[in-house]
């Protein structure tokens, strides 16, 4: 870095000098750092880039000197594709002079753990498209940095060609955002009123709701064959009521999650099966089979 700074410096043309101010503008201090060193590196590599452009912005254009320094105006949130297996989270910014409006949308994976997989910047019209719903920014910055700081910690994490090159930026941009909220939780179990009124459907929902955990857009065929075949038969220890309950349980969630029509078939195919296979004790996990003894 330090070679490559000198020679920009030497170099004292108007390129250069943009250059230098650009990278200080994007370089403030690394992608949420893991370690103690990390933030010491991050905090290191900043100071010598604003160094390097110490006194630079005057000597350029005027439109430079707003290089950065965007205010949020708002913050979108929801699914990318009909089962949520992507989520959406969207910013939208605006220069200090009041022009150039532009949203960032960066897409966070759901079956692999909420990781950041692609992002883009885009006019804000673009939202027209998107179906998302208004949310609170500080939460919404507050995803994507968590998304992208999970894919640090992965290797070999399969993302969009695009992300790396707006990476940086998406990072600068979610980090600015006023009243930023580390690892938020998510209101959409909460905001479900429509439990049908059947003996268990309180104990089922439970059990669903430990099931999705925080990750409550994500509700697609495959994930209630999972929930019903396999996490159900392993992990869950139900009353009869419950059981019997569940069935329409998941309907009714179904329908408050976008009603899809191959989830709710997926429901018909397998829930005829749940009272056979709560009772098979051999699929019990070791969990389950330990609280079974203990009650």
């Amino acid at each position: 870095m330090e070679p490559f700074l000198r020679e920009l410096a030497e170099d004292g043309g108007a390129e250069a000098r943009l250059t230098l101010v650009a990278l200080a503008a994007v370089n403030t201090g690394g992608a949420g750092p893991e370690t103690a060193a990390d933030d010491a590196d991050g905090a290191a590599a900043a100071a010598a880039y604003a160094r390097a452009a110490e006194g630079l912005v005057g000597t350029l254009p005027e439109w430079v000197r707003r290089m950065g320094r965007v205010r949020c105006e708002g913050a979108w949130y929801g699914k990318a594709d009909p089962y949520g297996e992507q989520t959406l989270a969207s910013l939208s910014f605006r220069y200090e002079n009041g022009k150039e409006p532009h949203i960032l949308v960066v897409g966070i994976d759901q079956p692999n753990g909420g990781l950041a997989v692609d992002a883009l910047v885009e006019e804000v019209k673009f939202l027209d498209d998107l179906g998302l719903w208004p949310a609170d920014p500080g939460v919404v910055a507050g995803r994507i940095l968590d998304a992208f700081e999970l894919g640090d910690r992965i290797m070999g994490t399969a993302v969009a060609n695009t992300l790396p090159q707006v990476r940086p930026l998406a990072i600068a941009r979610a980090r600015g955002v006023p009243g930023l909220v580390r690892a938020p939780g998510d209101d959409t179990m909460s905001r479900f009123d429509e439990l049908p009124d059947l003996p268990g459907a309180r104990e089922a929902f439970e059990r669903l709701a430990e099931f999705i955990g925080d990750r409550p857009l994500w509700w697609s065929p495959a994930r209630v064959s999972q929930f019903l075949t396999s996490w159900l038969p392993r992990e869950a220890i139900m009353s009869d009521a419950a059981v019997a309950a569940m069935p329409e349980v998941l309907r009714a969630w179904t329908r408050f999650s976008g009603d899809q029509p191959a989830v709710l078939r997926q429901i018909d195919e397998d829930a005829p099966r749940l009272p056979s296979l709560m009772a098979d004790e051999s699929l019990a996990g070791i969990s389950k089979r330990i609280a079974q003894r203990r009650l």
